[in-house]
């Protein structure tokens, strides 16, 4: 099979990750028979520096071209510390969402055996944890309008906005997903205080009936932020709107150790992004020390979610189970052994597959 990925390296140490990611990509490639075509586009801070847009026409159209798409990450101290800046890196992520629709986060949260003991969490608490969240990722106040601050700057506003289409489309996703895992979703709102999450229940509630084989639970966002640390097991599959969930899948995310292991995809109708879920690590910028897996495992999640290779998936995942094993790490769960080099995990995955 031929396929065209869309690489957007973006910034910190996201072209690092991202050269990992494909150099098992290409492995992949090469062990299933696959031709696979890259094209680069810039985004973020990169693209500001170069072009003035954080996500240039241009990167739009490179996206649209390709089957799918793997993403880097986002973000630069310099904008971070200027809270007055105009343009945003930030601004590009938000704009390749809407453009490209992609209306749905999948973020899993999953331990690995080698590496549970490295979560903040007790042994009994994570072991076997294994839940996904379904973000709604192009409505609510990211993007609702009015917003913005008076004539004199003393007071700030945002908007939440929320349609029943949008919810729905979320909803079908989180529930089609459940019916293949253990028929559980929980529909995370704060509906005793919003009406954008009543909205969210009673649509809920509405479309439940069309999946009697799964369980749905309704609990309050701070009731979940508490019962992700005290009972992370009891959750199945989460759907919630844009701000909790970009909330909730980052506390979510350290449950197995790191946030270097962890990958998403976003997806809409026709367009399907892959990306590790931690951010640019400035710091760590150029050193060659970054962790790529949460990157190679978003290639996984592309082969299943964007060309239904389980296969393929799989190899991936299994050697990345490989690395851990093994001890084929970088510094921040090496724990005392060798640690090694960004570029010296990824031509070992790639080696090994």
């Amino acid at each position: 099979m031929e396929m065209n990925i869309a690489l957007l390296p973006g910034d910190g140490i996201g072209p690092e990750v991202i050269a990992q990611a494909v150099k098992v990509v290409k492995a992949v490639g090469k062990k299933f028979g696959h031709t696979i075509n890259f094209e680069e586009g810039v985004v973020g801070a990169t693209a500001i520096d170069q072009t003035g847009d954080p996500y240039p026409d241009a990167t739009h159209e490179v996206c649209l071209r390709a089957d799918a798409v793997l993403f880097g990450a986002i973000g630069d101290p310099k904008y971070d510390n200027d809270p007055k800046a105009k343009v945003r890196p930030e601004q590009g992520l938000l704009a390749m969402r809407k453009k490209l629709g992609l209306f749905a986060n999948v973020r899993p949260t999953f331990t690995f055996p080698s590496l549970v003991h490295k979560s903040p969490l007790k042994l009994e608490r994570v072991e076997g944890v294994d839940f996904v969240f379904f973000r709604e990722l192009t409505g609510g106040v990211y993007f609702g309008e009015p917003r913005g601050r008076n004539e004199q700057g003393t007071k700030a506003f945002d908007t939440n906005v929320y349609t029943k289409e949008e919810i729905s489309r979320l909803a079908r996703m989180g529930f089609e997903a459940a019916q293949k895992r253990r028929k559980i979703l929980t529909c995370v709102d704060k509906a005793n205080v919003l009406a954008t999450s009543r909205l969210w229940r009673e649509t809920v509630q509405e479309l439940a009936p069309e999946y009697p084989d799964v369980k749905v639970e309704y609990e309050f966002v701070d009731a979940v932020a508490m019962r992700l640390i005290q009972w992370p097991k009891a959750y199945d599959v989460l759907i919630t709107e844009n701000l909790f969930g970009d909330i909730l899948t980052d506390e979510a995310s350290v449950i197995s150790g790191s946030m270097g292991l962890m990958p998403s995809a976003s997806v809409g109708t026709e367009n399907k992004l892959f990306e590790p879920i931690h951010g640019s690590y400035p710091q760590a910028a150029g050193k060659d020390i970054a962790n790529p897996l949460a990157t190679v495992l978003s290639a996984a999640m592309m082969f299943e979610y964007a060309f239904d290779m389980k296969a393929e998936a799989q190899a991936i995942s299994d050697v990345v189970n490989k690395s851990l094993a093994e001890g084929i790490v970088t510094e921040d769960i090496a724990e005392g052994g060798k640690a090694y080099k960004t570029s010296e995990v990824g031509d070992w995955l790639a080696e090994n597959l």
